[in-house]
């Protein structure tokens, strides 16, 4: 058992029936096609700029359905990144990510390696809800990876959890399913550094699949470990 647990992430692992006893790369070429911009080094350099360039943003067709935008939520100076798909019904209400059930889950997460949704900056892939949660397209991606990437770099993590198979693909400029990319540490190139990233299942899958859960314990012990090297 890492040394780092203690009894309230021992009831919290419990809770997510997990036995803690048992040890696209085509989105770089389509932001030329969309139209998107390339990133500054000098563009959006502080956080007001660049969330008023997002809650404004006409770049897809997406702000055409949208109630408002997405575009983050949590400590700015963190030195863990949550990156998501895009967001669902519920954030598109509340213009914040990760709410509702996944939320909870997500939140639940985060407390068994021993942090909450206030110590970690959680952002998503897209800033606008695709209508009926449908897969974000590459068009809809190539023009929204810009905010991502500027937001990486103003929070600049340590780390980088990539929930879910979009998420994880754009970032990792990867077609391969979650289970294929789990398990081992990578890298997301951003403007001003490279930030490993570990990859696991998104809280809704947790949701629909729990027998899946105890796999999400371990690439989250993975993320704990990577940051313990890097001394965060």
């Amino acid at each position: 058992m890492p040394e780092f647990m203690g009894a309230e992430q021992r009831r919290i692992l419990h809770a997510l029936d997990i036995d803690v006893w048992l040890p696209r790369h085509v989105v770089a070429d389509a932001a030329t096609e969309a139209g998107g911009s390339e990133v500054s080094p000098t563009a959006d350099k502080d956080w007001p700029t660049l969330e008023s360039a997002v809650s404004v943003c006409t770049q897809c067709l997406l702000h055409q359905t949208r109630k408002q935008t997405v575009f983050g939520d949590g400590d700015r100076g963190a030195r863990w990144m949550i990156v998501g798909e895009a967001p669902g019904a519920d954030e598109d209400r509340q213009g914040k990510p990760f709410v509702g059930k996944a939320g909870q889950m997500l939140n639940e997460m985060l407390r068994a390696v021993g942090l909450n949704r206030e110590r970690v900056f959680i952002a998503n892939i897209l800033k606008c809800r695709p209508p009926n949660n449908r897969d974000p397209r590459v068009d809809e991606v190539a023009s929204c990876m810009d905010f991502l990437r500027r937001q990486v770099a103003l929070v600049q993590p340590q780390l980088i959890v990539a929930v879910g198979r979009i998420a994880a693909q754009h970032l990792l400029n990867e077609d391969k399913p979650v289970g294929q990319l789990r398990g081992r540490v990578h890298s997301f190139a951003g403007p001003e550094q490279s930030t490993p990233v570990v990859v696991t299942y998104h809280p809704a899958y947790l949701l629909r699949s729990p027998g899946q859960k105890r796999k999400a314990w371990e690439d989250l012990c993975l993320a704990r470990s990577v940051c313990e090297v890097s001394g965060a």
